[in-house]
């Protein structure tokens, strides 16, 4: 076999193939035998038709790129090892010229991985804000939990508070038309932590039991749904009943219900703890995350458009599966979104995934940063603790998902490269 090479623009290198007339007739007589024993020929059985019949029946050209298919993966690995190069994405072919009793040219062309020059990824030091807790944030911990165990009485006697539940029927309206999806009955509002539209839960304060009445509110510019962005509506109400929520009284006997604490003093030292965890965890991350973007921002790789596109069809697909497993439609998303910003986003999402892959792979090479069986046992561990399996039973599974394994194993060096990192750069925290 000999191999020839031409660089093209783009980090792409023209692959000239040529296989000797000998081992190019082996594999088309090979292919010959192969795809008779799939092909019904009247008057043969399978796999003993003559190569001229077999010929006649699906054609040459379909026996030459079965020849082919066969030949190329060998011939291109080979190739690619000879010549030593760092390809990013299957090679494809884009000619050849098949004789038989003539040596067989084809012509494949490879992507190869982007040159990157790092800048200084070492001895930097860098700052970040401190994630500081509030001084009420105990409290406000306190206060999640009363309001997580109170009790709902129904009242009758007054009018609604803004600290009230509203059991509410509901009719909106906009442009002179029903909202789609925007009405209810007997739907119970919490007043107080109201995800509708803003200024609808305020107007239902000071209401009573049975009134019924209309509403005005004006859409958020950035709502979902384009026909109503920035739109009036006019909802039409009715209260059904008003319940008051009863916050149990905070004492050890609350405490020691809510978790295995004796007293009010061990539940407050608990929360206390938990938030200087918390503290301690975001500070890291924050942490990790600044000393990893200013290594990406020092780094220069010239990343090709095809590259790019490639990615963001990834991401594309990503996000489709992602917004489907929400009950979202891809198609309603681009209407609402415009396609031209959502395609910007997505290649902006796409060249920032893939320089920090590059810089990742070049910093694990220059520090000679590899991957060892735990690395990857602790990974399995992780997504097995995720979705309820063992790890041997999640191996099994991804065995049959290579695409799923390369990217575990991209991420586990990702969190090799980001501690070591962490190891020699040096943070302050302000």
């Amino acid at each position: 076999m000999k191999v020839t090479l031409e660089n093209e623009k783009e980090n792409v290198v023209k692959l000239d193939i040529t296989i000797p007339a000998k081992e190019a007739a082996d594999a088309y007589n090979n292919a010959v035998r192969r795809i008779s024993q799939y092909v019904n020929i009247d008057g043969f059985r399978k796999g003993k038709a003559p190569r001229a019949v077999v010929e006649r029946h699906v054609g040459t050209e379909r026996i030459k790129q079965e020849a082919i298919e066969q030949l190329m993966p060998r011939a291109i690995n080979q190739a690619v090892a000879d010549n030593k190069l760092d390809i990013i994405a299957q090679p494809y072919i884009t000619d050849y010229n098949f004789n038989i009793g003539e040596d067989l040219t084809v012509t494949a062309k490879a992507e190869l991985r982007p040159e990157v020059t790092l800048g200084q990824y070492k001895g930097l030091t860098v700052e970040i804000k401190d994630s500081a807790i509030e001084a009420d944030a105990v409290q406000k911990q306190i206060d999640r939990l009363l309001e997580q165990n109170s009790t709902q009485e129904t009242v009758i006697d007054r009018p609604t508070k803004e600290t009230d539940i509203a059991v509410i029927d509901f009719d909106g309206y906009a442009n002179g038309e029903k909202i789609q999806g925007g009405e209810a009955k007997n739907y119970p509002l919490d007043l107080a932590h109201s995800n509708f539209i803003p200024g609808f839960a305020e107007q239902l304060v000071g209401k009573n039991l049975n009134d019924e009445f209309e509403i005005k509110v004006t859409f958020p510019e950035e709502y979902h749904d384009e026909k109503l962005k920035g739109q009036p509506a006019t909802f039409k109400i009715k209260i059904n009943e008003i319940k008051e929520k009863k916050l149990p009284e905070l004492n050890d006997e609350f405490a020691q219900k809510v978790g295995k604490f004796k007293s009010v003093d061990e539940l407050k030292a608990d929360i206390q703890k938990y938030l200087e965890e918390q503290r301690e965890r975001t500070n890291k991350q924050n942490s990790e995350n600044e000393i990893f973007k200013t290594v990406i921002e020092a780094a220069k790789v010239d990343i090709p458009q095809s590259m790019i596109d490639r990615e963001s069809r990834s991401l594309r697909e990503e996000y489709r599966q992602r917004l489907a497993a929400q009950g979202i439609d891809w198609d309603s998303l681009v209407k609402a979104q415009g396609e031209d910003e959502l395609l910007k986003n997505l290649s902006e999402d796409a060249l920032n995934r893939i320089k920090n892959s590059l810089v990742i792979d070049k910093i694990a090479t220059e520090e000679n940063i590899k991957l060892e069986q735990k690395d990857m046992e602790q990974k399995f561990a992780q997504l097995g603790s995720a979705y309820g399996l063992q790890p041997k039973d999640l191996v099994k599974q991804l065995g049959q998902n290579p695409e799923i394994i390369a990217s575990l194993s991209q991420q586990a060096l990702n969190d090799k490269v980001r501690e070591f990192l962490m190891e020699n750069n040096k943070v302050e925290i302000k």
